[in-house]
């Protein structure tokens, strides 16, 4: 280790229920200095860091401090010695001002009473917003802030707190590439004081950008550290994962969709067909011509609008498609798989499901028609935190599992359909199903939101950014999965920011702008070049 490092790992060590999770892990950073670090979900990042944040402590090992013994008793102790987080999931109360979130627990008081003193409070914050290169006034309430402001808010806090060190997790998920530049900027700053930086992330672009030194884990272990000049992207990912990834999209044996000259636009009424409710097909089955509609798309949507929302959305995904939504942000593409999906109203427009008409009406309606949606915002939509990694997945799926007349649950064939969708989607094996959901990484709560909508077996699936925080070896798992259920018949509806997932991974793109779709591309046409073009307005 070097004597000069800010802060040094030696030998740390930790297990949970004798199941080890970190082994012998030592590496160090120094002032001033950004050290990446990456790995699968599940390598032991977050448990690192958990122990770093006075949340957990190792079994084994020494943690050193500007060369003095560190072993935080608790989150706030990390914070006095000058640990600042800056989570994935930002740590903001949206309901109160942006100098209320910097000082919640430093409020300046008037002298000898409890009052705050909010001239020195509005000044401070203002110092503090500055610094980061935000130009709104301290008294603004978070909840109008954009994801990026949010961020630099969660970092004008660390600052706050005077941090000798910033841990980063994925801290441009949710951001613009404007917004990501205007960070990288800052970051850069910070460096300039002296200020160390830990970053974490899946987008390893990013990790090679900005780290002096890199650290990758794979189950529990260091496997490969040094400065950045000695890794490529190849090398990370076979690092990562054990073993090199030719390719980072599985391949299909047969790509399917509707003939790229079709206008998404001439969506006509199909008569309708009886729906037959049913539990869905086993693992490898193909849904059946009776229930799907035997001519008819999984999902037709004619002129849906929602004034300043969407406007005049008009298409059709097919049985076995796997169709891309792609956009800026702001198109309006989460906005509208919300709609689709009953969460938000619709003023016009209509939707077929397997050829049957979905009236508006509640989301219990359409998930019972075999509608599924994987939201953007796992935590606050996709997840019952406190429940347990069981019951999330089985949220959806119970009716099917249930036996008539009486509608008991039938706990065993839940217990092993749970079991064996936790073995599909590759959670990590140290998951235990009775552990709160809250307890896993980002990229496994990402995992159970997944079985859980795959258990219900699904005719049409929603999917809204599913691999962000994904390490590459857990995404290839999910477009795999993703390729299956297209392949059984259902349709798949993609939204993703990343236009080279869309490429790799669709049959079918359609690119939105302001509310509305402007092209539609087939899979032979796929052109970085005319999406960009489109998204843009160029």
């Amino acid at each position: 280790m070097s004597s000069d490092a800010l802060l040094s790992f030696a030998g740390i060590d930790k297990r949970f229920a004798g199941v080890p999770v970190l082994r012998q892990v030592s590496f160090a950073v120094g002032p001033g200095h950004t050290l990446g670090l990456v790995g699968e979900n599940g390598a032991g990042k977050s448990t690192l860091m958990n122990i770093l944040g006075g949340n957990l402590r190792p079994d084994a090992g020494q943690m050193r401090l500007s060369g003095q013994a560190y072993l935080p008793s608790s989150p706030a102790d990390a914070a006095r010695h000058g640990i600042a987080f800056v989570h994935q999931e930002l740590n903001l109360f949206p309901n109160l001002t942006i100098a209320e979130n910097l000082f919640l627990t430093r409020f300046p008081r008037l002298a000898g009473l409890p009052w705050i003193h909010r001239r020195p409070l509005h000044e401070r914050s203002a110092a503090l917003l500055h610094q980061v290169g935000l130009t709104l006034g301290p008294d603004t309430p978070v909840e109008r802030l954009s994801a990026g402001e949010r961020q630099l808010v969660e970092i004008a806090k660390a600052l706050h707190l005077e941090a000798r060190l910033i841990i980063l997790d994925e801290p441009t998920t949710s951001l613009s590439a404007r917004e990501t530049e205007t960070l990288f900027a800052l970051l850069a700053q910070l460096r300039s004081r002296g200020i160390a930086l830990i970053y974490i992330s899946h987008n390893l672009a990013e990790v090679l950008r900005l780290g002096d030194d890199l650290v990758v884990l794979r189950d529990g272990e260091v496997v490969g550290s040094g400065p950045r000049a000695g890794f490529d992207a190849h090398r990370l990912i076979a690092l990562m994962v054990g073993r090199s990834l030719n390719q980072l999209y599985p391949t299909r044996s047969k790509w399917v969709g509707r003939p790229a000259e079709a206008s998404s636009s001439q969506t006509s009424p199909h008569d309708a067909t009886p729906f037959l409710p049913s539990r869905g097909p086993a693992q490898g089955e193909r849904l059946p011509d009776d229930r799907m509609g035997r001519d008819s798309p999984a999902l037709e949507v004619c002129g849906v609008s929602q004034p300043g929302i969407v406007r005049d959305i008009s298409f059709t995904l097919e049985r076995g498609e796997v169709l891309g939504l792609s956009g800026l942000m702001g198109a309006g593409r989460s906005e509208l798989a919300r709609i689709l999906f009953g969460l938000d109203p619709c003023a016009r427009g209509t939707l077929r499901l397997a050829g049957q008409p979905l009236p508006p009406g509640s989301v219990r309606h359409r998930i019972s028609r075999g509608l599924a949606f994987l939201t953007e915002d796992r935590r606050d939509e996709g997840l019952c935190l406190e429940a347990s990694i069981a019951d999330n997945i089985a949220l959806v799926a119970l009716r099917q599992h249930s036996r008539p007349p009486l509608g008991l649950l039938n706990r065993r064939a839940l217990a092993e359909a749970i079991r064996a969708m936790r073995q599909s989607v590759r959670l990590t094996p140290t998951a235990r199903g009775e552990a709160p959901v809250k307890t896993l990484s980002g990229g496994n709560q990402q995992k159970v939101v997944l079985a859980k909508w795959l258990l219900a077996r699904p005719r049409v699936l929603i999917l809204d950014e599913p691999t962000r925080g994904i390490d590459v070896g857990a995404r290839f798992e999910i477009y795999q999965l993703i390729h299956e259920l297209a392949d059984r018949g259902a349709g798949v509806l993609v939204i993703s920011s990343e236009l080279e997932e869309l490429i790799g991974l669709c049959d079918r793109i359609l690119v939105m702008r302001r509310g509305e779709i402007v092209d539609e591309l087939g899979r032979a046409e796929f052109d970085r070049e005319r999406i960009l073009k489109g998204a843009l307005g160029a």
